[in-house]
């Protein structure tokens, strides 16, 4: 009797797990980081964070609904790049900028390529980016925890490590996130919670990570110019525990569509990661390095899946 067999398209193993699962486990990973920054900063924080949820659901539904195309806002990832777009913002930015920072998020950098799957940077990261940009002064004024309502600047701990004038926390301070700066960044407990949360599940993987903390931390304790009364380990743990380094390598970095593939890859991709983020803080202009070091890698993620994807089964280099 003879078989037939019928083969398809790939892929052959499917998963029950959907988009919207795991943007949902992104959201709640991110809750404690969520909870903190409006804890520490009040109300204004959530008004920030609200409004950028708002702006980037808002502006895919109608984007889907003006090129006549089937709603994508189901799969909760509009939610994710919003959340991340309030977490990445100072607590006293004007919510208007909140608006118009998260449309261009979803309509420039992800609907425009096709939507989810299709980018090739990350939403959130662009928006902050492209937000410093056109208004840097409401982007860098920053307000010490609790007293978001009296718009009381203070300076970042990054930005008195850099040179600004300031009082340097403590790293414990620095730790829990009782300092200046944007909602989410500060609370690395909070985000080091969420990134076990993702680890857990399985969302994502060690690797971008833990690989970019690591390198970063040993570049800066080798490397890093320590002119204060502290020791190489505090500033070290200093710069690990401020700014967005947590929050990017946990939550940025490992993106599915705008980071390496393959197990190489991702090694790669967080050792750049690091070390970008190092040069720019340490000889850049700008505090911060994180935001721009992953956007130059993601850009860089074709070239890196190309030259680390496995060797077929039974391939035979050509003479």
């Amino acid at each position: 009797m003879e078989n037939k067999f019928i083969v398809s398209s790939s892929p052959h193993i499917h998963k029950e797990e959907k988009i919207s699962g795991i943007m949902l486990d992104v959201i709640i990973a991110l809750m404690p980081a969520t909870f903190m920054g409006v804890y520490y900063f009040g109300i204004r924080a959530a008004a920030v964070i609200l409004t950028a949820i708002a702006a980037s659901v808002i502006s895919e539904y109608f984007y889907c609904r003006f090129m006549k195309k089937t709603s994508s806002v189901g799969d909760f990832s509009a939610i994710v790049t919003g959340l991340l777009i309030g977490l990445n913002m100072p607590p006293s930015v004007p919510l208007w900028m909140v608006v118009v920072g998260s449309a261009f998020a979803i309509i420039i950098v992800k609907m425009l390529y096709g939507g989810i799957g299709k980018n090739f940077l990350n939403p959130a990261l662009c928006a902050r980016c492209f937000m410093v940009v056109a208004w840097a002064g409401a982007m860098t004024t920053f307000v010490e925890p609790l007293s978001a309502m009296d718009a009381v600047s203070s300076a970042t701990p990054l930005s008195v490590l850099k040179g600004s004038e300031g009082v340097l926390p403590s790293v414990v301070s620095a730790f829990w996130g009782k300092t200046a700066g944007c909602i989410g960044e500060t609370s690395s407990v909070a985000i080091i919670a969420g990134g076990i949360y993702l680890l857990f599940r399985r969302v994502i993987t060690w690797r971008i990570p833990v690989i970019m903390i690591i390198v970063f931390g040993v570049l800066e304790y080798f490397f890093g110019s320590n002119t204060f009364a502290v020791s190489q380990l505090e500033f070290t743990l200093l710069h690990i525990f401020s700014g967005g380094l947590m929050l990017g390598a946990f939550f940025m970095a490992t993106d599915y569509t705008t980071t390496p593939t393959t197990k190489m890859g991702q090694i790669i991709f967080g050792v750049g990661c690091a070390f970008i983020t190092f040069v720019i803080r340490s000889f850049g202009g700008y505090p911060e390095g994180v935001s721009f070091a992953i956007l130059l890698m993601n850009l860089l993620t074709p070239l890196i899946d190309r030259y680390t994807i496995p060797k077929k089964f039974g391939y035979v280099k050509s003479k």
